[in-house]
């Protein structure tokens, strides 16, 4: 039983001292996302990987959004679940950073993260 109860503690140990590897994050150096605006989004490359600042002005169903800064609009798809149980109005300013999608139909941005800018 002693045995079985060390086994226990040195495996929950080790867990708590290796967790911090696989909850880190990547690289985040000054070029790791670049922010670009609407228009200049729409001329990049596709899987970019970018920033926006701006507006969402409006729903256009399917999780797709209306993206507006000072530059341009822009399509953006934003899934459910990447949305974080956060709630923005037009008049909210929000970052969203993503990768363009690019295909005979147009260009979009995939959204992985949202975030509300103060």
């Amino acid at each position: 039983m002693k045995f079985v109860l060390a086994l226990l503690a040195f495996c929950a140990v080790s867990f708590a001292a290796n967790a911090d590897q696989y909850q880190s994050g990547g690289f985040k150096g000054p070029d790791s996302v670049r922010l670009v605006t609407a228009a200049e989004a729409a001329k990049l490359r596709d899987d970019t990987y970018v920033k926006v600042v701006g507006h969402i002005t409006r729903s256009l169903g399917d999780e797709k959004y209306e993206f507006r800064d000072d530059s341009g609009t822009l399509i953006v798809e934003i899934d459910h679940e990447d949305w974080r149980g956060l709630e923005v109005t037009p008049n909210d300013k929000v970052e969203l950073i993503g990768e363009i999608d690019r295909d005979w139909r147009g260009v979009e941005l995939d959204v992985d993260r949202i975030n509300l800018v103060q």
